[in-house]
């Protein structure tokens, strides 16, 4: 049996809640309609291991009204495969028509979704994984071509923007995949997976790609490839202070100043791909309350003595944790450097094309649009 957590004195003399926004992540069910080889939520058995939300919508408020007054407050509808809880979906949305929704959904129900929802999405996060081969190797035969056709039946309908949310698994995945599905959304966000896919290889696979993407990214100054990593590492490199004042000097990672990650049964964590440690529980729904994240900057983490820090600001701070606090050696080595070693490349190859004179030659709504992009708020940004 778990042991509760309850917020302590020394807790309590700290904000739960980091800044002037809140993200309210809430995960309307466990179940999926897909079985994706790399399934984060799939850590730990928690995959499956509860249903529907089983909180009362009067428990939903109360724990609002308590914690989040007065906080920007946007709601993220997640799962599992969150459209399979449609009504729970309608009804936050009916109870708390103030605040701004997020759903990240696997696209393959999207055409579904009434208009009365689509039009109040401020975005939506289509998972994807590259190009066909790679999607449906990862995702089942035929989902690639399903979700973009889904993509395309509700593009009109939706009231905000459209972001493909790319899982990086592959080393297989290109250039040109990439850069069609900019054409096919609004923008394209991508993140090295957290898994088996760093051998010297496949790092060298990667970094190409990388390089194309970032030589086109700099090739126009007339339009912006709308790739949110590229976007927002050039943001933090020519005006450095936005890499802190949205995040109140702490880390890009959201986990550890302003999103809750709410488990169908209430349960909160910082991190959707550590809820099944105990440590990490941070809140409840239906006993209402809440602690700061516990998932923090740690004098282990060597973040601060690496160049990239001043843009980068501390990546994944899961893969930190696991590697530095945690001391898995192995995870360290496989994942979390090699991770931190293509962050790094991502940065030098940005520099090279010497980013605040092309920040500078560009059209004032370009300029707008890579400082200020909503987009930033509801992905971390870094990859």
């Amino acid at each position: 049996m778990e042991l509760i957590r309850q917020p302590s004195p020394a807790d309590a003399a700290q904000p739960a809640i980091v800044g002037s926004r809140v993200e309210l992540q809430l995960l309307t069910t466990l179940r999926c309609n897909l079985k994706c080889t790399y399934c984060s939520i799939a850590e730990g058995d928690v995959r499956e291991s509860q249903g529907n939300v089983s909180y009362t919508p009067e428990a939903l408020d109360r724990f609002i009204a308590t914690h989040l007054d007065g906080y920007d407050t946007y709601v993220t509808f997640y799962g599992g495969e969150p459209t399979l809880n449609r009504g729970f979906i309608t009804e936050v949305m009916a109870r708390h028509p103030h605040f701004r929704f997020q759903l990240q959904t696997n696209g393959t129900l999207l055409d579904d979704l009434p208009d009365d929802v689509l039009t109040r999405l401020s975005n939506i996060l289509v998972s994807i994984d590259g190009g066909e081969a790679v999607t449906d190797g990862y995702r089942g035969r035929g989902i690639y071509r399903q979700v973009l056709k889904n993509v395309a039946a509700v593009r009109d309908r939706v009231g905000g923007t459209l972001t493909a949310r790319v899982t990086w698994s592959s080393s297989e995945t290109g250039f040109e995949e990439l850069r069609e599905l900019s054409e096919r959304f609004d923008y394209v966000y991508f993140q090295f997976v957290a898994g088996e896919a760093y051998a010297p290889a496949d790092m060298d696979k990667r970094k190409a790609v990388l390089k194309q993407l970032i030589d086109y990214f700099f090739a126009s100054r007339d339009r912006l490839f709308p790739i949110i990593p590229l976007m927002g590492m050039v943001r933090n490199k020519v005006i450095p202070q936005r890499a802190q004042e949205r995040y109140a000097g702490q880390t890009q990672c959201r986990v550890s100043t302003h999103i809750l990650n709410v488990m169908p049964d209430g349960r909160i964590y910082p991190c959707p791909d550590l809820m099944h440690l105990p440590e990490m529980r941070q809140g409840d729904i239906q006993d209402n309350w809440l602690r700061r994240s516990p998932l923090q900057r740690d004098p282990a983490m060597p973040c601060e003595s690496c160049e990239a820090f001043a843009w980068c600001r501390g990546n994944c701070m899961k893969n930190l944790y696991l590697a530095y606090v945690k001391n898995d050696l192995d995870y360290r080595e496989r994942v979390t450097d090699r991770i931190c070693e293509l962050v790094r490349f991502m940065g030098e190859e940005i520099d090279r094309h010497d980013p605040q004179a092309w920040f500078a030659s560009l059209p004032l709504a370009l300029r707008k649009e890579i400082t200020d992009c909503e987009v930033y708020e509801y992905v971390e940004i870094m990859p």
